[in-house]
């Protein structure tokens, strides 16, 4: 069964080709500064009803050399079946295409990647005809980006990273950057990655701590859409909550003074004021600057 954590670890290479230069550089292999990359399709059957899918094939062509495809194939657990497939879906696209052909496989765990790593033989009598070697990435090899100026930089590469590391401790420090990183996004850029993250994590606690990272980003000016869970109540209460944690997000420390000013607010038209300036303050105090106090009932 396809997941769309499988879709996710293969697709984002036919959206954001940015992130083919550090994935191979983690490889070790060099790949070309300028080089344009082209979806081909995926499809490597011959004859119905036997029908084969590679999951995502790249032309790549670069400007200092010649052109090679690329075959991206995401792997979530062992499957033996996979040595002669991978091996058909390369001779098939080098057939067809008449290029040489490269197989990149995408893992979330290490002992998948190191299964993956191969090589897988064709042979017999002690002759072998045919070996596929693939590049592989994971967690073992893949750098976990945790720095806020990386992320800013590269949010694809970014994204990449988070979904390889799902599975291990330092996902969470990942998601946090990108989280940072996604304030100061243009909008589609930012909505992407959200919604990409989103879908390919899914249920898991990964996905679970995504959800709730972008719940509050999307509280910045300009960010679009109010929050959809516990926030879109509407009530000052639940608004209020929105403000301490934007501010907590940007790393604005916030007094147990300021957080209960904050808190125990029940104007509704106060506290989204301090909503909408909660992503550009310096300071928590600076909420409350020009900010009437309600009067007091009498």
């Amino acid at each position: 069964m396809v997941t769309s954590a499988h879709e996710g670890m293969h697709r984002i290479f036919e959206e954001r080709p940015e992130i083919l230069a550090p994935v191979f550089g983690a490889l070790g292999i060099p790949f070309p500064e300028k080089a344009a990359a082209y979806a081909v399709t995926s499809d490597v059957t011959e004859t119905r009803p036997l029908v084969r899918h590679v999951d995502t094939v790249l032309r790549i062509e670069p400007s200092d050399g010649d052109d090679f495809l690329l075959a991206v194939e995401a792997q979530e657990r062992r499957d033996p079946a996979k040595s002669a497939s991978w091996a058909y879906y390369i001779a098939y696209l080098q057939s067809k295409y008449r290029l040489p052909v490269l197989l990149l496989v995408v893992c979330r765990d290490r002992a998948t990647a190191k299964w993956a790593a191969g090589p897988f033989e064709c042979g017999a009598r002690g002759w072998t005809v045919q070996r596929t070697h693939p590049m592989v990435v994971g967690p073992d090899n893949l750098p976990a980006v945790t720095d806020r100026r990386t992320a800013a930089e590269k949010p694809a590469m970014t994204a990449f990273s988070a979904l390889t590391h799902a599975n291990s401790a330092i996902g969470d420090a990942i998601l946090d950057v990108l989280g940072h990183a996604l304030a100061g996004m243009e909008q589609s850029a930012a909505q992407y990655f959200s919604q990409f993250l989103d879908t390919a994590l899914g249920t898991t606690p990964a996905g679970e701590k995504w959800r709730n990272i972008v719940s509050f980003v999307n509280y910045f000016p300009g960010r679009g859409t109010l929050l959809e869970r516990t926030f879109n109540e509407g009530t000052a209460t639940g608004e209020a909550k929105g403000v301490v944690r934007v501010l907590e997000v940007r790393g604005i420390p916030v007094t147990d003074e300021t957080r209960e000013r904050i808190t125990t607010c029940t104007d509704l038209a106060r506290v989204s004021e301090w909503l909408d300036r909660a992503g550009t303050v310096e300071r928590a105090e600076d909420l409350f600057t020009d900010t009437p106090e309600a009067p007091e009932s009498v």
